[in-house]
């Protein structure tokens, strides 16, 4: 059975909007930027190495699309462009980027693609996509790269909904610029 590894940027205030810069209008956008290296740099490459898809919500894949097929030429960007895309969506007509296809039910057509061949489904970004994965009991390991800042607002990955998911702790990692990498496991 494939598993979805959601990964995501957050910050000590739990917000994960706009950690690169310019996604989307948040006054303190680029605070991941800010605190890069090499370390963190390789977990994402291995990360990436290790996926044999990648599963996107329209926002981020449409982000995404507007970048990465201009990247070739490097490992990084080579595999975010070969690599089979899923694209969460009811309003995309069409994926266009290399190698995409459109997914309308999350709770359905999720379920069956876990059940095909293949490796781990990456999920990067996409909060509102992994709110829905979280709800439907979909994610099979939880990566947060917990970054020494608070930004005082913005899109959260965990809503007020009173809905409770317990986690087990795989793996717990501090890197040397103070980030903390923190792996968890739905506990079911």
């Amino acid at each position: 059975m494939r598993k979805i590894i959601v990964t995501q940027f957050i910050t000590l205030d739990g917000v994960v909007e706009a950690p690169g810069g310019n996604e989307t209008p948040h006054p303190h956008g680029g605070w991941q930027s800010q605190y890069r290296n090499p370390e963190s740099g390789q977990y994402k490459v291995d990360e990436l190495a290790a996926a044999d898809a990648l599963l996107l919500g329209k926002n981020t894949y449409q982000q995404f699309t507007g970048y990465w097929p201009g990247q070739a030429g490097n490992w990084f960007g080579d595999r975010m462009n070969e690599l089979p895309k899923y694209v969460v969506s009811r309003s995309l007509l069409q994926a266009d980027w290399h190698n995409s296809h459109i997914i309308r039910d999350v709770a359905k057509e999720l379920a069956a693609l876990k059940q095909t061949d293949g490796g781990n489904i990456l999920v990067y970004g996409s909060a509102t996509l992994v709110k829905s994965l979280l709800h439907h009991d979909l994610v099979d390991e939880l990566r947060l790269m917990v970054y020494p800042v608070s930004v005082g607002g913005g899109l959260r990955l965990f809503d007020d909904n009173r809905e409770l998911k317990k986690f087990e702790l795989k793996q717990a990692r501090t890197m040397e610029n103070g980030v903390i990498i923190l792996e968890y496991l739905p506990v079911r």
